[in-house]
């Protein structure tokens, strides 16, 4: 039986700007995130995004339930984020898996995680981009030597192929419905990939970061 629909949770301080919508098929709200966004909830609320030659990682404190998921497409960026706090995790910045990984990360910890309870699943890096440099391995590379070399929990990835992928997280419980989408009518995620990178070519992030 579908849930009623309620009234729709407060997102986060910094998340206002994320697409959150009901889901009729799974009868919960739903936050859907682009390339270069990220959200973290502490509700009850599902994260939906589609990736090509990109990367989400999604993390969830295990015990508290509070968790998010990114979407980023270039493995490393600079060491330096913008100068102004209320712009540091900007898509600018989180459009490289390096910030992305430390904005979501912090923003989980920040809202009442903790570090040693959280598990991460990641996914995509499809090799769907004609190109001589492929990003899909590039941006697989990098999200498990980010894991490894930071000491996270991997409990799951579905990672390479050929195929584009929609996934659904549930950060409350961790549950994930991941579809390889084997047959597109239309070019719609390689095209938004395209024009993602082209608009990448801009000027260098500058200022200061915190690591956590």
């Amino acid at each position: 039986m579908v849930a009623e629909q309620g009234k729709q949770p407060k997102p986060l301080k910094g998340f206002t700007h994320i697409k959150r919508y009901w889901d009729k098929t799974h009868g919960q709200y739903a936050a859907k995130i682009l390339p270069g966004e990220f959200y973290v909830t502490t509700h009850d609320e599902m994260i939906v995004t589609v990736l090509g030659s990109c990367i989400s990682a999604c993390v969830r404190d295990k015990v508290f339930g509070i968790g998010g998921m990114n979407h980023f497409m270039l493995p490393m960026g600079d060491n330096q984020a913008p100068k102004d706090p209320a712009s540091k995790w900007s898509s600018e910045a989180t459009r490289y898996g390096n910030f992305a990984m430390e904005a979501l990360i912090n923003e989980v910890l920040k809202n009442g995680g903790r570090r040693e309870n959280l598990e991460f699943k990641v996914f995509g890096g499809g090799r769907i981009l004609e190109s001589t440099t492929d990003v899909g391995d590039k941006n697989i590379q990098f999200v498990r030597d980010f894991i490894r070399t930071e000491g996270l929990k991997l409990i799951a990835e579905d990672l390479g192929d050929i195929y584009p992928r929609k996934v659904h997280y549930f950060p409350v419980t961790g549950k994930v419905k991941m579809k390889k989408l084997r047959a597109l009518h239309n070019n719609t995620v390689v095209e938004r990939e395209k024009r993602y990178i082209d608009s990448l070519q801009g000027a260098p992030i500058a200022g200061e970061i915190d690591l956590f």
